[in-house]
């Protein structure tokens, strides 16, 4: 069973577009793209990126 976490040590800020490429399989830059985007309108990648460090557990190593 798959989990979302995020990869601090692989990830820029705190890993939480990494995690999420991670568990969709998909680049990480594609998601920093749309966070990037969702921040320009109107703020709310801003938001969204702080939600998700916050609730997104850090991947144990």
């Amino acid at each position: 069973m798959k989990k979302l976490k995020r990869n601090s040590k692989a990830g820029i800020i705190a890993g939480v577009c990494e995690g999420i490429g991670e568990y969709f399989k998909i680049d990480p830059i594609i998601i920093r793209l749309l966070f990037f985007a969702f921040a320009l309108s109107a703020g709310g990648g801003i938001i969204t990126y702080i939600i998700a460090w916050t609730f997104i557990p850090n991947k144990n190593y």
